[in-house]
């Protein structure tokens, strides 16, 4: 049997997300109708829309993550293997992020109030600051990949009062104490 090389099944992993994003009513590129590479105003309605803002950072940190994960599971992938398989993570994720599922959710339960998903664009951005992540946790080892994520964290918190960890807290059990505290009061 043959064996289909990492990049042919990335880009079919990539073609998949696009379709299923297309499905779920994601634009290709902000509404406004104009692209910028980085919109920093997570409150505005620029905020997913672009290739990068703030949130890009949790999506690197996703990239720590998911390369562990698949290193753990898959030892012997090959490296191009272990990014694809990283990428694939995160492209579910996009999809699952995307959904109106976790849109509604989105602006129940946590400070994107005028959240309405991403663009297939910002999905991109998403997946590149994964890959990046990736990248730079095989290359500085495991205790450097820690310090900086906790660092990353830490800078997200104190300039746009969210993070990766208050995403997930705030979208499994929100806590009200939290979303005050995002809100400025």
């Amino acid at each position: 049997m043959k064996k289909f090389s990492p990049w042919v099944v990335l880009a079919g992993v990539l073609c998949t997300m696009t379709l299923l994003l297309r499905l779920q009513g994601r634009l290709w590129i902000c509404a406004c109708g104009y692209v910028l590479a980085w919109s920093s105003d997570i409150n505005s309605a620029n905020n997913s829309q672009h290739l990068f803002d703030p949130y890009a950072f949790t999506h690197v940190l996703h990239g720590f993550m998911f390369i562990a994960i698949v290193h753990l599971l898959w030892p012997r992938l090959s490296e191009s293997g272990k990014i694809v398989g990283v990428l694939t993570l995160e492209a579910l994720w996009e999809v699952i992020e995307n959904s109106a599922f976790v849109i509604h959710r989105y602006r129940a339960e946590t400070i994107s109030i005028g959240y309405t998903g991403d663009t297939i664009l910002n999905s991109f951005g998403d997946l590149l600051a994964c890959a990046l992540g990736a990248i730079v946790a095989r290359r500085i080892g495991v205790v450097k990949t820690l310090l900086l994520g906790g660092a990353i964290e830490a800078i997200l918190l104190f300039t746009i009062r969210d993070s990766l960890l208050l995403n997930i807290v705030m979208l499994i059990h929100p806590i009200d104490a939290i979303r005050v505290w995002q809100g400025g009061h």
